[in-house]
């Protein structure tokens, strides 16, 4: 595996959490939540993010509906009950790993 497929595989949690996080607080779109990532050094093209949404969709994590917005349909995607309680548990995973992490950092 090359170092660029492990990092993406290392952090592809790490992004399915914040695509959670976002959806939980309001309803989000693809392009927007490429910017958003793009906003703290992730990459992203709309190949790789849309087969996330879906696959997040198929989970039942996400929940996504078509909106006309200036004269063209966008899929936009809200959590779904399912989704804030498993943001909600991960969250305190999360919590838990980083503070070991970075314990011997204070």
């Amino acid at each position: 595996m090359s170092h660029l497929n492990f990092q993406r595989e290392l952090y592809s949690g790490l992004i399915r959490l914040h695509v959670l996080h976002h959806a939980c607080r309001e309803p989000i779109f693809g392009l927007g939540m490429i910017e958003e990532l793009a906003r703290h050094g992730y990459r992203m093209s709309p190949g790789t993010l849309y087969p996330l949404l879906d696959g997040l969709e198929k989970k039942g994590l996400l929940r996504s509906t078509r909106v006309l917005v200036d004269g063209r349909y966008r899929r936009v995607y809200q959590a779904t009950p399912a989704g804030r309680r498993a943001l909600k548990t991960a969250k305190h995973r999360v919590k838990e790993l980083f503070g070991e992490l970075f314990k011997d950092e204070r």
